[in-house]
């Protein structure tokens, strides 16, 4: 909160005891028997509540206190509870549901107990236990609708930041797919080129031949596009993750998420296009978890596998909502990590489990890769 936030704050709750406290003299001020001492009472009790928000249980103990020293030694009218009723309200309103009743029913036995008659006392009893029901009532209903304000700013921000996730690992992915498909089909094709060209200049000069200016030309373009290529290629991959699927897993525990991780197998360093696809599938599996599994617990498990066999084994699971009689639609995320495994030559399952919950589970080999 802004320091000009918090300074209209007190000038709004310095205004409500100050209209609180007038109402409260205005109306003792028309009672003959009212003293100087009931006045003070109305007063404090009235300052008490510009301080409502830092401390809501002390301002309802000191109106409290105050009002109902007033009612037993004034015998006022109904609207002397005015400062004990905004207290009540106040401590609704942040949650002390039974301190506020509390205060009201001690309110009201000390003005019962004051009472001129029977039946006028009944009466204005009534009246106030109506008065703060309500207050009590319209604590809560502000409390509630502040939470749900709350919540919704929450819920926006988060789809907000969700969304610019998606377009940001939308991009990133189909920056990847023309990566590979440039490195596939051009870095071939050029390579073939200059390397044939080479060939010829080899053999023309082997022969004593004049090498053809077009067929140097050839060579010197081949390999400066092979060159250009390169660049473009780093600067298609240059987004390509930092970090380790660890990394993921105390983000994702940090943000709330009951995550366990193990590892098994000989730890070794991996092909750089399978420590990427391992890295984007523990983060495309742990952010679907935290947004449909709900409260639940997920596990991570690494195994590189023993000596030479040549496979690393990821499984996500958690013990969600998803179940199996209602299989998700696949959304971007789960088709790019499909892509990505595929591309690898390597297997993916990603589906709710028997028992409950969720599942991914990829295969992905350990050779080489380009």
């Amino acid at each position: 909160m802004s320091e000009r936030q918090a300074d209209r704050r007190w000038l709004a709750d310095a205004i409500l005891a100050v209209v609180v406290g007038a109402l409260g003299m205005t109306v003792a001020a028309f009672d003959d028997g009212t003293t100087a001492l009931d006045h003070a009472l109305i007063a404090l009790a009235s300052a008490a509540l510009a301080f409502h928000r830092a401390a809501p249980r002390a301002v309802l103990a000191v109106a409290t206190v105050l009002g109902t020293a007033y009612v037993v030694h004034a015998h006022p009218g109904p609207l002397s509870a005015l400062p004990v009723l905004g207290a009540v309200h106040t401590a609704a309103r942040v949650g002390h549901r039974g301190v506020a009743a509390a205060g009201g029913a001690v309110f009201l036995a000390g003005y019962v107990a004051t009472g001129p008659g029977t039946q006028e006392v009944a009466e204005r009893a009534g009246l106030l236990a109506g008065w703060f029901l309500c207050a009590v009532v319209t604590g809560l209903a502000d409390r509630n609708w502040q939470a749900y304000l709350r919540q919704t700013e929450q819920r926006a921000l988060e789809a907000e930041r969700t969304r610019e996730e998606a377009a940001l690992r939308r991009a990133g992915e189909e920056r990847l797919r023309i990566a590979r498909e440039l490195h596939d089909s051009l870095t071939h094709s050029i390579s073939i080129v200059k390397l044939q060209a080479g060939v010829a200049v080899h053999l023309a000069r082997k022969r004593g031949d004049e090498v053809p200016p077009a067929l140097l030309a050839i060579q010197e373009a081949s390999g400066e596009a092979m060159r250009e290529l390169r660049s473009a290629l780093q600067v298609l991959r240059a987004d390509e993750p930092t970090g380790t699927p660890a990394l993921l897993v105390e983000r994702a525990r940090a943000a709330g998420l009951a995550v366990d991780l193990t590892v098994t197998g000989d730890e070794r360093p991996l092909p750089q296009a399978v420590d990427r696809a391992a890295y984007r599938i523990v983060q495309e599996a742990l952010t679907n978890a935290a947004r449909h599994a709900g409260p639940a617990k997920v596990t991570v498990l690494i195994d590189y596998g023993r000596g030479s066999e040549g496979r690393l084994a990821i499984d996500v699971e958690d013990d969600g909502a998803a179940d199996p009689a209602r299989p998700p639609t696949p959304g971007t995320g789960l088709t790019g990590m499909r892509e990505r495994v595929t591309a690898l030559g390597g297997t993916l399952g990603a589906a709710p489990r028997a028992e409950g919950g969720f599942s991914v589970r990829a295969r992905l080999p350990l050779g080489e890769t380009v």
